[in-house]
């Protein structure tokens, strides 16, 4: 069995040999600069330990796995574009360091050379694989638009969030973990509870996430404290501040992301002193642990042996204990 140190380097070597000089050298530079700029690589690492749950070769797994981060990457692409974003993983976002329409183009090559990628896989699995990663692109796009529509609304519920992060976030862990499955030889319900499992460790993934972002260690967490509330997205914690705030509370909270006129540092102040006092930490975290326990007990469900499970028990245990 491999850890998951031996996994991701698998996959980062993947990469590494799959960075040919291809001609148009404008359309698929832009795509190795975004794939090579960092992040977690934590969607193909699943793919591979999906498949290692069921399988010792996960050679048949790398092209899959590798077509999922092409796809992340394309949608984390064309997201800068519409978040007019000037930074990702601390570089210049492609549109910044090159153009829009050349962001736009490789973005869309990039979507390609993920379903080549993930179309790699034996003919006799291909129908279903294809159906998984096709059911989960577009949920993930349905995802993004709630977003959007997020940004111009003045009010959203608890449950309209977890839906947007469902999509936006969780499927495509759930996704990448099932398609590994199929891959390594797992069908039916053995599946289904793979896909179950991801599913709500995509969650507490997520929400894990927006935790950070306000209460993270800056030394640790990897960028700026307070990023969400100085756009004043529309998170989990905010949206449960304001259920619970009492009228001042309330109108502190209203002017504090109404107004774009106020010092940085002082409007994270603040906001945070509130969501403190409401205590949003403790029921942030409190709804983290609750979707990592609720992952680890399907998981305990997928009929194959704790070795081949270990690594993902391990995963979602630290998940919970995540700070960075």
């Amino acid at each position: 069995m491999k850890n998951i140190d031996e996994i991701h380097q698998m996959v980062f070597q993947e990469i590494e040999e799959q960075n040919e000089v291809l001609e148009p050298k404008e359309l698929y530079e832009p795509i190795w600069y975004s794939l090579k700029s960092g992040g977690k690589r934590l969607r193909p690492v699943l793919v591979l330990l999906g498949c290692q749950m069921f399988s010792d070769d996960l050679n048949e797994a790398l092209k899959p796995a590798l077509g999922i981060e092409l796809f992340h990457n394309f949608t984390l692409l064309h997201d800068d574009i519409m978040d007019k974003a000037f930074l990702r993983r601390n570089k210049p976002t492609v549109h910044i360091k090159w153009d829009i329409n050349r962001a736009i183009l490789s973005g869309d090559a990039m979507a390609i050379q993920a379903n080549i990628f993930i179309s790699s896989c034996h003919h006799k699995i291909l129908p279903e694989v294809l159906r998984v990663f096709n059911k989960t692109a577009l949920e993930v796009c349905e995802g993004q638009q709630y977003d959007l529509n997020f940004e111009i609304r003045n009010e959203v519920t608890v449950p309209e969030y977890m839906n947007m992060i469902k999509l936006k976030t969780a499927v495509l862990l759930a996704g990448s973990l099932k398609i590994g499955a199929i891959i390594g030889g797992s069908g039916g319900r053995q599946a289904d509870l793979v896909y179950d499992f991801g599913f709500d460790m995509g969650m507490a993934f997520q929400l894990q996430d927006d935790y950070l972002d306000t209460f993270g260690n800056p030394e640790t967490f990897g960028k700026k404290i307070g990023g969400d509330i100085m756009v004043n997205k529309k998170t989990f914690l905010l949206i449960v501040a304001k259920e619970r705030a009492n009228p001042q509370q309330l109108k502190e909270l209203t002017s504090w992301y109404s107004n774009e006129d106020h010092d940085p540092e002082e409007k994270i102040a603040a906001v945070k002193k509130i969501f403190y006092d409401l205590e949003i930490d403790r029921l942030t975290r409190e709804q983290v642990v609750l979707f990592s326990k609720k992952a680890l007990l399907t998981l305990e469900k997928i009929d194959t042996g704790i070795d081949r499970k270990q690594e993902l028990v391990n995963f979602t245990n630290k998940l919970i204990y995540r700070v960075s």
